[in-house]
This record gives C-alpha cells, structure tokens and sequence, in this order.
C-alpha cells in the first residue's frame, strides 16, 4: 500500500526544478515540492515545512502536530516501517 508519509524539508537541492530533500524517519530522499510551492509560498521559504510524500512529491504542507499524530498512526498500523524500506529500496535504484 501506498501512504502519504510526513518528512520535514532538510535542504533545497535545485530551486528551479522545485527539488528538496525531505527526512522521514531519518531517511533523506530527494522530493518535487511543486505542488505546494505558489507566489505566497516560493521555494525557498519551503525549508523547514513539514509535508505529506507521496511517491516522490511532497503533496501538501502539514503542521509538526499532524506530523506526529499521521507518523504515530502510522507505526500502530505497521505501515511506517514498509514506506521506509521502500524509500530506502528506491533510492539505491
């Protein structure tokens, strides 16, 4: 199954590409913020936000509480731990 998973934005890897890198659990993988970048909200001031991922796009912009609740849910339904290994699968690709 598929989740959107929170991460925090770390780092902007390529502004123009609209390119971060998101940590999840301590996993660092390369995301398209595109979809919650617009003139109110530009790249750059994106680090720091906490974001839903989902198969490489952060897909909306979440507050820490909600992070934390989302990852919590997560790890008692078992799911946190498969979307890790499988961001760590597909970053070896």
């Amino acid at each position: 199954m598929c989740l959107g998973i929170p991460g925090q934005i770390v780092e902007i890897s390529d502004p123009l590409r609209k390119l971060a890198v998101v940590s999840v659990g301590g996993v660092r993988r390369i995301v398209n913020i595109a979809c919650i970048v617009n003139e109110e909200h530009p790249v750059a001031s994106c680090l720091g936000d906490w974001v839903l991922v989902h198969v490489g796009f952060a897909m909306s912009r979440i507050d820490q509480l909600e992070a934390a609740r989302t990852l919590e849910l997560l790890t008692e339904m078992g799911e946190v731990q498969a979307e890790l290994d499988a961001m760590r699968d597909s970053a070896r690709a």
